[in-house]
């Protein structure tokens, strides 16, 4: 099973990097230093690190609030729901206004179809001359 990415948050104490790059709370760039020093660090001032990137070398950590995390966590989760999964379809149809009863019917079945597995489905409706 692949390793699956963790979430967004607080790495706490388990920081398998040697070396960091660690960023202030304000964003401003701290340097390469030891774990220790970086633990010590977020100790000192009552922060949290978190992971920002670790496939560059030094990994980059950053020291937040917790706040920082939440509003980092409630950002990420907007931008998810925003974007499109994979395997995820989005089924469309177009009606006209002059469509007959029975064609209706059909294409409603088909709707509901779609939405139970889970399909997106958007609708236009044109206006008949």
């Amino acid at each position: 099973e692949p390793k699956r990415k963790a979430a967004f948050g607080s790495v706490g104490r388990r920081i398998p990097y040697r070396i960091l790059h660690v960023i202030n709370q304000d964003g401003e760039s701290l340097g390469n230093m030891h774990r220790a020093e970086a633990l010590k660090l977020m100790d000192q001032h009552d922060l949290k690190l978190v992971l920002l990137r670790d496939n560059v070398e030094p990994p980059v950590y950053r020291l937040m609030t917790g706040q920082q995390i939440h509003e980092e966590q409630l950002r990420r989760a907007e931008k998810k729901k925003v974007s499109p999964k994979p395997g995820m379809y989005i089924k469309e149809l177009s009606f006209s206004s002059a469509i007959a009863k029975n064609d209706l019917e059909v294409k409603t079945k088909q709707i509901a179809q779609w939405i139970e597995k889970k399909h997106h489905v958007k609708i236009t409706i044109r206006q008949a001359k």
